[in-house]
């Protein structure tokens, strides 16, 4: 995977960050989803790096990032401190302003980026999620049943630690497989990755605390920004088989957060750079290509 890019680890003031790099042109971050890494994108990133410089980099406590010590707080894997992590990594290698698109978890370490630093978003891609504290504000059956890792997640240490780390290979399968449309999507390179990373409990762990703090201190932060909408460009991509499609009217949420919003469906499940990749390779070109 990702033949032909560099491989950088790089030390920011919170912790060091695992990424790859590639391609030339306008400098694009690309950032991942849960219980995955930055291999989630490496269907996308050859296509991307035709046009822009890729960097596809493990969020801080997944893949090969440093698992950040974290405490009663959860303030280590807040998303302001994540988004940190990257705006300090793009800067290391020679980057003040990028494009960023997130998938997932990484689509909230996005949002919260081009909160915090407006100056270095350039424009700004969600991928299949709604905002944080839309979807802990209207919590009902069947969001709670689509998204029941949330609340398990988020019980104290070491519940879900202990049970995810007793079988953590079937776990992720399982929420693989519970989330995508096409299990086919998954490449057996990829997989082994998301294998080898998850199955490390420092990594359970932490993802767990990734989610704590989705809980806690990310509401409190965003809470003290609901007056403040993203000012760069916005697109919203969600999988049209998913339970963000059915949930949500994706563009209406975002408007709420974002001053300039638009986007549209892919007819996939959760995970579109992998079920999907030329079809959101061509959406995100289409976009970060706007002048």
């Amino acid at each position: 995977m990702f033949e032909g890019f560099e491989r950088h680890r790089i030390a920011t003031s919170g912790a060091e960050i695992n990424l790859v790099r590639g391609g030339d042109g306008p400098p694009l971050l690309l950032l991942h989803g849960y219980p995955q890494t930055h291999a989630m994108w490496h269907k996308c990133a050859p296509l991307l790096a035709e046009h822009f410089t890729v960097v596809a980099a493990d969020l801080r406590g997944y893949g090969d990032s440093e698992k950040a010590a974290s405490d009663p707080s959860h303030a280590a894997y807040s998303k302001r401190a994540m988004a940190q992590d990257q705006v300090e990594a793009m800067a290391s290698l020679g980057y003040d302003s990028f494009f960023v698109a997130g998938h997932d978890r990484g689509a909230r370490v996005g949002h919260r980026l081009a909160l915090d630093h407006p100056d270095r978003v350039r424009r700004l891609a969600v991928l299949d999620i709604a905002p944080t504290h839309a979807v802990f504000a209207n919590v009902d059956q069947t969001m709670a049943t689509a998204y029941y890792h949330w609340f398990f997640l988020i019980q104290p240490f070491d519940l879900p630690e202990r049970l995810i780390g007793g079988a953590p290979e079937y776990y992720l399968r399982r929420k693989l497989g519970h989330w995508g449309k096409d299990e086919s999507a998954f490449t057996p390179e990829a997989l082994a990755e998301y294998v080898r990373c998850f199955s490390d409990p420092a990594t359970i762990h932490a993802t767990c605390e990734d989610y704590r703090a989705a809980a806690s201190i990310d509401l409190e932060h965003d809470e003290a920004d609901m007056a403040t909408k993203v000012a760069c460009p916005l697109l919203a991509l969600w999988g049209g088989k998913g339970f963000v499609a059915k949930g949500y009217d994706v563009l209406a949420v975002w408007r709420e957060r974002a001053s300039d919003v638009r986007g549209e469906a892919i007819d996939c499940g959760h995970f579109l750079p992998e079920e999907k990749p030329d079809e959101t390779s061509a959406a995100l070109m289409r976009f970060f290509g706007e002048t």
